[in-house]
């Protein structure tokens, strides 16, 4: 096993304040490594990181198609999401054209990280609702392939055909067993597997063509989705969409808890998977950034890649404290 690597330093001044470890991997679409970092066999759960593997049965058994679900869905399906009214609107819209009630969703209520969204509901004394969870999306999906499949309602269990569709998905994208599963926040399983294993699934999205079989259609529509449609995946101010605007719309990536990132980039066809061990998103964000940089798909210049490459500390005074820089491992 190999040691993860120094990722992201934070500096006070000149003085060295905070260190941030971590494991990445890029894979070519025949699932070869290009570039490691750390451990490539280190076993994770990806998190929301794997939304997109989480999504493919929606689409591949032609439910999402069914259901008339356009790409802004496809995105929202991915998302994790800041319960912003583009957001919310549309999970109410999916559910009742579905015919789907909120209560029909078994992700918890959570407050919306859209902070106008919540001073509203606490203006109008409105409950936080099952809606505003980040992955009220996703969970529209899986209603969906679960009317598609004709499940029970209850399909967060682990062998649900909700479930077992997806586990299928992603055992073949990664090419590994499940290496156990974990219930994520939203109450879903999810699936364990190698940084590698993320990589080469994340490459399979990135050379994935629609019009190339049932799988690499589904595959290319969910990325070009999210890619697309980034304020959907994630929401103002966060990462995801930021850096995905920077890149012009083509690179599609995605963040998961505890410092998971994957990125699908279909020019060089080229996956990339990312942990940081702390859990700290910042680091994941910094250093996410300093690969997409490496591998020619994101400009250091743009003003977005600035915000999380050398991006400047401020203190309450606006005063620039530190900075905050990729490892030199990354660069």
């Amino acid at each position: 096993m190999t040691d993860p690597v120094l990722m992201t330093e934070i500096w006070r001044g000149d003085i060295l304040e905070s260190m941030h470890h971590g494991h990445a991997v890029v894979c070519n679409a025949e699932g070869e490594i290009v570039h490691a970092w750390g451990d490539p066999d280190a076993v994770v759960l990806p998190r929301s990181s794997s939304k997109m593997i989480q999504a493919m049965p929606l689409v591949e058994s032609g439910a999402a198609d069914a259901a008339g679900l356009s790409e802004m869905h496809l995105a929202l399906a991915c998302a994790s999401h800041n319960a912003s009214a583009i957001h919310n609107n549309m999970v109410r819209e999916w559910l009742s054209a579905q015919g789907f009630v909120e209560d029909d969703l078994r992700c918890g209520p959570q407050e919306p990280r859209d902070i106008a969204i919540r001073n509203e509901l606490i203006r109008c004394n409105d409950p936080v609702c099952r809606v505003h969870n980040n992955c009220s999306g996703k969970h529209s999906g899986f209603l969906t392939l679960n009317k598609h499949l004709g499940g029970h309602a209850e399909y967060c269990e682990i062998d649900h055909p909700v479930q077992k569709a997806v586990q299928a998905a992603h055992e073949d994208l990664t090419q590994e067993p499940s290496a156990g599963y974990g219930v994520d926040g939203c109450s879903a399983p999810n699936h364990a597997s190698t940084l590698q294993g993320m990589a080469r699934a994340m490459a399979f999205f990135a050379a994935a063509r629609e019009g190339n079989g049932t799988r690499e259609t589904a595959a290319a529509r969910l990325r070009i989705a999210m890619a697309k449609h980034p304020e959907y995946v994630a929401g103002e101010g966060r990462a995801c969409t930021n850096l995905m605007r920077a890149m012009g719309h083509t690179v599609a990536i995605k963040t998961g808890a505890e410092a998971y990132f994957v990125a699908m980039l279909p020019e060089q066809k080229l996956g990339v998977a990312l942990k940081i061990v702390d859990g700290a998103t910042r680091a994941s964000e910094n250093a996410i950034a300093a690969i997409l940089v490496k591998l020619g798909a994101l400009n250091p210049t743009h003003p977005e890649a600035k915000k999380y490459l050398d991006a400047p500390i401020r203190n309450w005074d606006g005063l620039q404290t530190g900075v905050m820089k990729a490892g030199s491992a990354l660069l």
